[in-house]
């Protein structure tokens, strides 16, 4: 097994090895902790007001990228239409055809969460039956368990008599 041989350093040897080290810890020791986190905890705040300034700036900007962008595609499109209508109908049906995909697409979602539900219904369903069911069979179980100690109960008995009337004849 290998050994390292550990140096430990006195802090008065601290300074003669690494002059820079003491002189910056000397000078962070001159401040109290909570003063030092304090300051962090500030900056932090700073950087994080500056984050969202910044978020909510570029989230202005894409909207007004978006805005030109769609103003400028209706005028290309206004323009393709007036030099040539033949050639603008496919572009315009496209458009056109879009907002009825989505519509499309939002039934299907429907009819899928209906059919959803109509499961979850059919489970709970299926799920209150086995639990009656579990409820009635195990009531019926004790119900049998006491029958047969009853009866266990009653043929002991019986056993007990007839020991003791042959015990008896015997005599």
């Amino acid at each position: 097994m290998w050994s390292v041989p550990v140096l430990l350093a006195l802090p008065d040897q601290v300074g003669q090895r690494y002059p820079e080290d003491a002189s910056d810890i000397k000078d962070m020791s001159k401040f109290k902790p909570h003063i030092l986190l304090s300051q962090e905890n500030t900056q932090i705040r700073d950087l994080q007001q500056e984050n969202r300034e910044l978020w909510v700036s570029l989230e202005e900007l894409q909207d007004a990228l978006e805005l030109i962008m769609s103003k400028y595609r209706k005028q290309m499109l206004q323009l393709m239409v007036s030099k040539k209508a033949v050639d603008a109908e496919p572009v315009l049906k496209a458009h056109q055809s879009h907002p009825a995909e989505i519509e499309s697409q939002t039934d299907r979602i429907c009819e899928m969460g209906e059919v959803m539900r109509k499961a979850v219904q059919v489970d709970d369903d299926q799920f209150c039956k086995i639990q009656e069911k579990l409820a009635q069979l195990e009531l019926e179980n004790k119900e049998l368990r006491e029958l047969l100690s009853t009866s266990s109960e009653s043929l002991q008995v019986r056993k007990e008599n007839s020991m003791a009337t042959a015990s008896q004849a015997i005599k």
